[in-house]
């Protein structure tokens, strides 16, 4: 039987847990996850588990974070004072909101807590340092 290797395209169905056993992402109900070994479309851990697996194959892959969304990095949290939001807006903690930088492009950041005059902001991640599961399913090669 032919082993998914880098270079082709695959069709995989997945669902990802935390350690708690919270899930965070699946396929369920959707077509399967496309995209080519090797080409860096999903994370490295991701790809690595793919590797090797047949058409039909099933599997639970764990993921540490360093292979997923890496660890949570202090040097990307920021306060910016709470006067850079738009006249009315509301936000509480939890709240995504783009950020724009200086080259023009915008990242997304997550309102990790406020008070009357700065909004601290996170960049990391929302999965950045968690180890992540997998259970997989090698639907297509091709």
């Amino acid at each position: 039987m032919q082993q998914a290797k880098r270079g082709d395209t695959v069709q995989v169905h997945y669902k990802g847990r935390l350690a708690d056993g919270t899930e965070f992402d699946s396929s369920e109900g959707r077509e399967p996850l496309q995209f080519q070994l090797g080409s860096g479309q999903v994370v490295p851990g991701f790809e690595a588990a793919v590797d090797g697996m047949t058409e039909g194959e099933k599997k639970t892959a764990t993921i540490p974070a360093d292979e997923a969304y890496g660890e949570r990095r202090e040097d990307l949290m920021f306060q910016v004072p709470k006067s850079q939001l738009p006249p009315g807006a509301e936000v509480e903690v939890g709240d995504m909101l783009q950020v724009g930088l200086n080259n023009g492009e915008t990242v997304p950041v997550q309102v990790a807590a406020f008070d009357d005059e700065n909004l601290t902001l996170d960049a990391n991640h929302p999965l950045a340092g968690k180890d992540l599961t997998f259970d997989l399913e090698l639907v297509k090669i091709g």
